[in-house]
């Protein structure tokens, strides 16, 4: 098939999926790819597995330092519109490029893209990671926020600037993914979310892990406990740091948070927060793969407490790696871990998480137990050989679905 394929990605695990699944269908199939030059195209490069690939230039207009911040709202809603109609124009070239279907991945900029609204003809599928959280969730409080005062929440409220950037976002967003003609999802728990917040009914294509790179290479345990995410407060390490300070001190381990972007005033929060509860705290930014996976392969556990993850590639990378996880029972973690089998799930409650924690480290057998389980249930479950077959599988669905239409516009027509 012909397919092409838009995207607006930076590094993360949407990239990574777009990544792994072009690079084991490429053989079967031929990708043409249109991305912007804000993507990033270094992380995941997939230009060495696609027939063509296009980068339309675009870049976004500097936002104002203080006291002029108030007209950032403004140029955000004009970048908006910017970007919305470069996709227009993208769109009309793949109308004109006779693809069996287009393959839409999420924006960075819009989450939906416009793209979806553009093409007519030519069927589309939404690789649809989340909804745009930051407009359908409450984030997590932060001590560095409190900078936003009670006249600075009063003016947010009342500004129509902003109100002018969120509501076209919002309104771009919905009316975008409703254009879809097959949104597939990385778990059931997102499934549910998406059709909870957007009118669609989404299928599943679980994510994976590549098992033959993460795998368990047999070294030695090293005294310490892995986290791995960006440094952002959805990330959930200051729950991590609480729950690790509550350990007796025998059991109290160095937590290495491995990620590959930071928040600087969350980087400083993480730090403060584990000097001030006794909690050896190494973080660990930009490292490479390999020194990823030497790290699954040498942590005592893995903890994972992610608010709300969709799926989280943590957890079954772990698992490939021979590392039991310690996470919290909830979002996609409840799809990949299995509770008592290959790791431990606990409510998001700091005791309990202590608990679950001491429990393994004072059962090294039971650790190795976890280990090799998990080993076996990602190669069994998780391969991106898998996901990519299933992927492959909804082609099928879109093909049947734009003749089924066909015949219907025929038989209205006579």
């Amino acid at each position: 098939m012909k397919i092409a394929v838009f995207h607006n990605l930076p590094s993360g695990g949407a990239k990574r999926m777009m990544f792994e699944l072009i690079r084991r269908l490429a053989g079967q199939h031929e990708f043409h790819v249109f991305s912007l030059s804000t993507a990033n195209h270094e992380f995941c490069d997939i230009r060495p597995y696609v027939k063509s690939h296009t980068i339309f230039e675009f870049k976004e207009t500097a936002l104002f330092h203080s006291p002029f911040g108030r007209l950032n709202q403004f140029i955000r809603w004009m970048n908006l519109n910017r970007i919305i109609k470069l996709n227009k124009k993208i769109g009309l070239i793949i109308e004109d490029g006779n693809f069996d279907f287009l393959w839409v991945n999420p924006c960075q900029m819009q989450n939906s893209p416009a793209i979806l609204n553009f093409v007519k003809k030519t069927p589309k599928l939404f690789l649809c990671q989340e909804p745009l959280r930051v407009l359908y969730e409450e984030m997590p409080n932060r001590p560095y926020d409190k900078k936003i005062n009670g006249v600075r929440k009063l003016m947010d409220f009342v500004d129509p600037l902003r109100r002018l950037f969120f509501q076209k976002l919002k309104k771009n967003d919905r009316s975008n993914i409703q254009q879809a003609n097959l949104i597939l999802v990385n778990s059931d728990f997102m499934r549910a979310t998406v059709s909870k917040v957007y009118p669609v009914q989404p299928k599943i294509n679980y994510a994976g892990v590549d098992i033959n790179f993460f795998l368990s290479e047999g070294y030695l345990k090293e005294n310490f406990l892995l986290s791995v995410g960006s440094l952002t407060p959805l990330k959930g390490f200051d729950f991590l740091i609480r729950a690790i300070a509550l350990l007796p001190e025998q059991f109290r381990l160095p937590l290495v948070i491995a990620c590959n972007f930071e928040n600087p005033p969350e980087r400083t929060y993480l730090q403060e927060l584990a000097n001030e509860l006794n909690v050896e705290l190494r973080l660990m930014v930009g490292i490479s793969d390999q020194l990823l996976k030497d790290l699954y392969n040498k942590a005592t556990l893995t903890l994972y407490a992610p608010i709300r993850e969709p799926f989280g590639l943590v957890a079954i990378e772990s698992m490939a790696c021979g590392t039991p996880v310690v996470g919290v029972a909830e979002g996609g973690l409840l799809e990949t871990i299995r509770h008592q089998e290959t790791g431990l799930l606990t409510p998001r409650n700091e005791q309990e998480f202590s608990l679950a924690i001491q429990t393994l480290l004072s059962n090294p057998q039971k650790i190795d137990e976890f280990g090799k389980a998990g080993v076996i249930d990602v190669a069994q479950n998780w391969s991106w050989e898998r996901s990519a077959n299933n992927f492959e599988k909804h082609f099928q669905f879109i093909e049947k679905n734009m003749v089924s239409k066909k015949i219907l516009h025929m038989e209205s027509v006579n």
